[in-house]
């Protein structure tokens, strides 16, 4: 994040928002700007790639589903954009822990020794840890009294939208966040892969609550998809997972969804369709 620090440093905050004698590497200004930043470019990423998937991608059919909240999609943003100041706080000091070059990041490939080979290594590895992680800290958020007072909010959810991505309850949203930050503490990574991967994360959260069940028939048994999730959201303890099915196979949690055996939320709604059709009919 020290990268994009510099740009709204050299372009915006230094020639007009901070005074002259307000040096750049002050920790305090560096920590107020990232405040800044995380909160601005958290709530546009948000807005912007749950808003494009709620237009292209997302059914609008499950809507109609009648464990759909009254207004839900206005209920989600009110709430993930409340929960983003919060949020953004928090990231804010785990980014200044890397910007004060706490973490293993580096600026160029030739850093490492390894080259463009530790790219590639790191994209498998990032996505593993933070895989595994990930899995066991949603276990953990289930647990009675954790769930109760944190999880419990985003699973007001059971049928969501892409723009239930982010409307978590501050606390949960910034614990699911952590292994994405302890990977770059414990292994060495790009700082501008770092920044790619933070952004893949985020669209893949928005499209495992897209409602978009169609998984290519190959990755079905192990990629973590919208089918899963919804299934999560329905059912409570089941598919923990971020990206694969594995660690929930391990862990005895993994339900194969109920949309690829003709009991999901679209056949629900067809069913109850049809069932109105009928009684006009009659």
């Amino acid at each position: 994040m020290d990268s994009v620090l510099y740009v709204f440093d050299e372009y915006l905050l230094t020639p007009y928002v901070y005074p002259k004698s307000w040096p750049e590497d002050d920790i305090w200004r560096q920590f107020l700007s990232m405040n800044i930043i995380v909160n601005i470019m958290g709530a546009f990423m948000y807005l912007g790639i749950s808003s494009i998937n709620y237009a292209f991608v997302f059914d609008k059919q499950l809507l109609e589903h009648p464990q759909v909240l009254e207004n839900q999609v206005e209920k989600e943003i009110l709430y993930a954009l409340k929960s983003i100041p919060t949020m953004a706080f928090l990231t804010s000091i785990m980014f200044i822990l890397e910007i004060r070059g706490y973490s293993k990041l580096y600026h160029r490939v030739d850093d490492s020794k390894y080259g463009w080979w530790m790219i590639g290594f790191s994209i498998i590895m990032f996505i593993l840890f933070t895989d595994l992680m990930i899995y066991w800290i949603h276990r953990w958020l289930h647990y009675p009294l954790i769930y109760k007072h944190i999880h419990k909010p985003h699973h007001k959810w059971k049928m969501p939208t892409p723009f239930a991505s982010f409307a978590f309850h501050p606390i949960d949203g910034f614990v699911q966040s952590i292994p994405y930050h302890v990977y770059a503490f414990l292994f060495p990574l790009h700082k501008y892969l770092y920044l790619a991967l933070y952004l893949g994360v985020n669209i893949w959260t928005v499209s495992i609550h897209d409602g978009d069940f169609r998984v290519p028939d190959l990755l079905r048994p192990y990629v973590n998809g919208s089918a899963h999730h919804m299934d999560h959201h329905l059912y409570y303890n089941y598919n923990y997972g971020q990206y694969f099915t594995l660690w929930d196979r391990i862990g005895g949690s993994f339900k194969n969804p109920s949309a690829f055996e003709g009991k999901g939320p679209m056949d629900t709604i067809r069913m109850r369709q049809q069932n109105s059709e009928t009684k006009k009919d009659e």
